[in-house]
């Protein structure tokens, strides 16, 4: 059998373009394979440009947590692609996988599509074929043309929207908002949350048209730290709860429209859950196992995979919660990205920064040019050959360091792969 790996490489090829928002290809092989998109079990779909992925990890673990069965969709993956496709909260298999992948090939008949459409429809089919109480979509990318866009939930979310991806999505919050907001469905209620002025407009004034009820966060819901652990009020009353197991100022806010959603969806049973269970790779991860670690020996090894200026911000707050020791940063970045808008935030927080290339990756942005972002930002900067090259320079002066490897989620990725 051929595997999924080999598939996936051809299925690369059926588009010159990574990115071409329409939605006409989705819906032409979505037809073929007699749509699947209309046999899902209650779809929860959420779009966002920070804590998606997180705000998803959480409402997955409270449902599960309330003794639900969940499927789950999110992009992109770390180390493997199987990381996309949840079936009733297990990885999909190999062959499975491999199966589905080759049977939209087939349907697809060689016709353009994006690498990201093809594999969503197969997500779709697989969430079709198996039995679960619910299903959570992920954006991909924007939200009105992403290929995801094509199904009928039962709630949509909203995370934070912040500057990202402007080439695709527009050079304004008003107009990546609006992007977010096509997700909305009629009569279909929204939960949103923290947002700019400018883009809350833009996504109430799109709800008023869909007739789409809104749950806003500092409106209609609110999340506070208090005593070591979270308290959560809307108009059912309040929820004491234990803190997020997520790290971050910015996981109070995703838990908060977790717990949002739990409640919408009649499961605020689960909420506690959420708050113990969810786990998400590369979200300021600990990393307690594996060569890289070995070889830090006493200093700490953390990884984190945010790319814009709101993920700075956040990373500089997380940082400021944890026991005081010096940190370095190991930073690799993509050449699409504003690295000194990124780094900014950190420069407070942090004693130097090591630049890397991201291997394999056609976009990555030199090290040089990492260096002199860093630089911009107002951080010490040299290059470094890679990521264990880095990690070993900087414990031989440091060796009680607290490390960050940082700047990309394919970076991350690869040090997952690589660390075992």
């Amino acid at each position: 059998m051929t595997s999924s790996d080999v598939i996936l490489e051809r299925l690369m090829a059926l588009h010159p373009k990574v990115i071409d928002l329409v939605l006409d290809r989705v819906h032409r092989l979505l037809d073929a394979l007699d749509h699947p998109e209309t046999r899902l079990p209650p779809v929860i779909h959420i779009a966002g440009t920070n804590g998606k992925g997180s705000t998803q990890a959480m409402i997955r673990a409270g449902l599960e947590g309330a003794g639900d069965t969940v499927h789950a969709y999110t992009s992109p993956h770390l180390a493997r692609f199987h990381e996309r496709i949840r079936l009733a909260g297990e990885l999909i298999p190999e062959p499975l996988l491999a199966d589905l992948l080759a049977e939209c090939e087939a349907a697809n008949g060689g016709a353009p599509i994006t690498y990201f459409e093809i594999t969503t429809c197969a997500a779709l089919l697989a969430f079709a074929r198996h039995p679960a109480d619910w299903t959570l979509l992920e954006v991909g990318l924007g939200g009105r043309l992403d290929a995801t866009n094509v199904v009928n939930p039962a709630l949509t979310v909203i995370t934070p929207v912040s500057m990202d991806h402007e080439g695709f999505l527009g050079d304004t919050i008003a107009k990546i908002a609006a992007e977010k907001a096509g997700i909305l469905k009629p009569g279909v209620p929204c939960i949103v949350g923290p947002q700019e002025e400018v883009a809350l407009e833009v996504i109430e004034y799109r709800a008023a048209r869909l007739n789409a009820p809104l749950s806003v966060h500092g409106q209609h819901w609110h999340v506070t730290e208090e005593n070591g652990g979270l308290v959560f009020e809307d108009e059912t009353g309040l929820m004491d709860l234990p803190p997020p197991r997520l790290i971050g100022a910015h996981q109070v806010q995703n838990a908060g429209m977790a717990i949002a959603a739990l409640r919408e969806l009649g499961r605020a049973e689960g909420a506690a859950a959420a708050m113990r269970d969810a786990e998400w790779p590369a979200r300021m991860q600990r990393l307690s196992r594996g060569p890289l670690v070995e070889a830090a020996g006493a200093a700490e090894l953390w990884l984190d995979g945010g790319h814009n200026l709101a993920a700075g911000v956040a990373l500089a707050e997380a940082l400021g919660r944890l026991p005081d020791r010096p940190v370095h940063l190991v930073c690799g970045m993509l050449n699409t990205k504003d690295a000194t808008g990124y780094m900014a935030p950190l420069a407070e927080r942090v004693r130097a920064l090591h630049a890397v290339a991201i291997p394999g990756e056609i976009n990555t942005l030199p090290p040089e040019a990492t260096v002199a972002a860093a630089t911009r930002a107002g951080i010490p900067a040299v290059e470094a050959p890679s990521v264990a090259d880095a990690i070993a320079t900087i414990i031989a002066d440091d060796p009680a360091a607290r490390i960050l490897i940082c700047g990309s989620l394919y970076l991350a990725g690869r040090v997952l792969r690589e660390n075992g």
